[in-house]
């Protein structure tokens, strides 16, 4: 499977980067990938602020007009699509992860079952979690999702070493307390962590990062690798730089 990470610069417009994502899986698939994935909470960043009046507005429908664009645009490029939003569903919210398949017209949704998306104090009634990880099969595999501080859940790491999928996407939304963007300071001090929750879970992993401004939740400083289920790293894009990664699996 030759797979696209694509690591947009997210805005404060939602519908601009609609645009951005749609436009990033047509170039995906003009260089040949069968498969493409962006960040958590790509459509937005992570702007929620435990203010349900205010964060409610930041959701999308699952499915709704944004899924649908989406899809059509997978179905039209015959490309594998995955995609982390915040899924709004009535009068709660949640950091959900989609995956489309070209061939298939079934939606897979994942929601995030750690909490650190949201505040401490942030209403449980408005801001909810997912409870089970899935494996959801595709013509090109079986695919599983942890979304960002997922992968640091021991019981949600074992199930997915449990489900044996052939890829873990793992969206994230990462970014320093301080704001900085620092390449060396993530290599020596952060990236190990995530190597090693990848040979945890056993399972050949790709993760894409979001790269959005300090004003849209604190920002993140995207990035984007593949990691083999041995702990390899097999090939990584840098911080700060909105692109894509294409590996061959």
């Amino acid at each position: 499977m030759r797979a696209a990470l694509m690591v947009n610069r997210t805005t404060a417009s939602r519908e601009n980067n609609l645009q951005g994502v749609l436009a990033g899986i047509g170039r995906a698939a003009e260089s040949g990938a069968e498969f493409v994935m962006f960040p958590e909470a790509a459509l937005t960043g992570l702007v929620n602020n435990d203010r349900p009046a205010r964060d409610l507005g930041f959701g999308i429908a699952v499915p709704g007009p944004e899924t649908r664009a989406m899809a059509a645009m997978a179905q039209t490029n015959k490309i594998a699509l995955a995609i982390g939003v915040l899924e709004r569903a009535g009068s709660r919210l949640f950091d959900s992860a989609l995956l489309f398949a070209p061939d298939n017209p079934e939606l897979f949704v994942y929601r995030r079952i750690s909490p650190g998306w949201h505040g401490r104090k942030a209403p449980l009634r408005v801001y909810g979690s997912g409870t089970e990880v899935n494996r959801f099969e595709l013509r090109l595999g079986k695919f599983a999702f942890l979304v960002c501080g997922d992968l640091f859940e021991d019981k949600l790491v074992a199930r997915v070493r449990e489900l044996r999928p052939d890829w873990l996407l793992v969206p994230m939304h990462r970014c320093f307390s301080d704001g900085a963007h620092d390449q060396r300071r993530w290599e020596a001090k952060e990236l190990p962590a995530y190597v090693e929750r990848v040979r945890l879970a056993g399972t050949a992993t790709l993760i894409a990062n979001c790269l959005a401004e300090r004003s849209l939740g604190g920002g993140s400083f995207g990035g984007a690798w593949a990691i083999g289920p041995d702990g390899e790293v097999l090939a990584d894009l840098p911080l700060v730089s909105a692109g894509m990664l294409f590996v061959d699996l």
